[in-house]
Parts: structure tokens; sequence; C-alpha cells
């Protein structure tokens, strides 16, 4: 089976609420055939440092996550939660996201197919982007 670049992304909020206002956000790009959701794990970690998990479908407070279409299970491992879980402040929360990048696919073909691969990538941070950004002599 082929399958385009697949990426991971662990989104963190205060409080152990978590918010469903982003989740349209999501849905369109998998409505646009631009990502397809390969699973995705919510981790809250509770005032005394106890952590639990649950899957979109699982808990009522993510119902906007509910008419999101992908797998949604099995792939993101226990080692990843634990990952995430041990990186959270207590009294806070994340989901994981793990998805193929539909708009990337024939790119990576065609990448594969020259014999090519990536040798390293990386999401850059909004705030160096910002700060690059703010430190270019302006064009007036």
């Amino acid at each position: 089976m082929e399958i385009g670049p697949v990426e991971y992304l662990i989104l963190g909020f205060r409080g152990t609420q978590i918010h469903d206002e982003f989740a349209p956000a999501i849905e369109r790009l998998v409505e646009n055939n631009l990502i397809h959701i390969i699973d995705l794990v919510f981790v809250k970690k509770d005032a005394e440092g106890s952590v639990t998990t649950f899957e979109f479908d699982e808990l009522d407070e993510v119902k906007g996550f509910a008419g999101l279409q992908g797998e949604a299970g099995g792939v993101i491992s226990e080692e990843d939660i634990s990952y995430t879980a041990a990186g959270l402040d207590p009294d806070s929360c994340a989901v994981i996201v793990l998805w193929e990048d539909l708009w990337a696919a024939e790119f990576a073909q065609a990448l594969r197919t020259a014999g090519g691969s990536v040798l390293e990538g990386a999401r850059v941070p909004r705030e160096l982007v910002d700060a690059a950004l703010a430190a270019l002599p302006s064009e007036d």
C-alpha cells in the first residue's frame, strides 16, 4: 500500500478541559483531502499528576471530533502516550494526532522513484518565524 508522508503533532493545552473549537479545522483538512487521520489520542494530567487517555469518540467533552473521518485507533503506542504525558505539566492536557499528508503523497512518490529520500526536516516554531520576519529590513 502506497502512503504519503506521515507526521505527528502533540498539541498542548492548559487545564484538563479539552476544547474542541479546532476540530472543524482538522475536519476541513480531511474533507479537502489534504490529510488522512491515522490515529488521534487525548491525554490528560490532573493536578496530582495522574494521567488518563482516551480516543475522540469516548468522551462527551470532545464531541466536536465525533464526525472526524479516519482510523483513530491502535497506531499511537503506550510509549508515545507515556512520552507525551511525561512532558505535560500537572493540570494540563494534550492531543496526539498522527496523519498522512495526502497533499505531499505525489511528491513523496516522485522522490522515492528518483532514488531520493528526506535527510532531515522539522516544523519551525511560530515564534522563530515571527522573530525572523520581524528582523528583516522593511521595504519602505
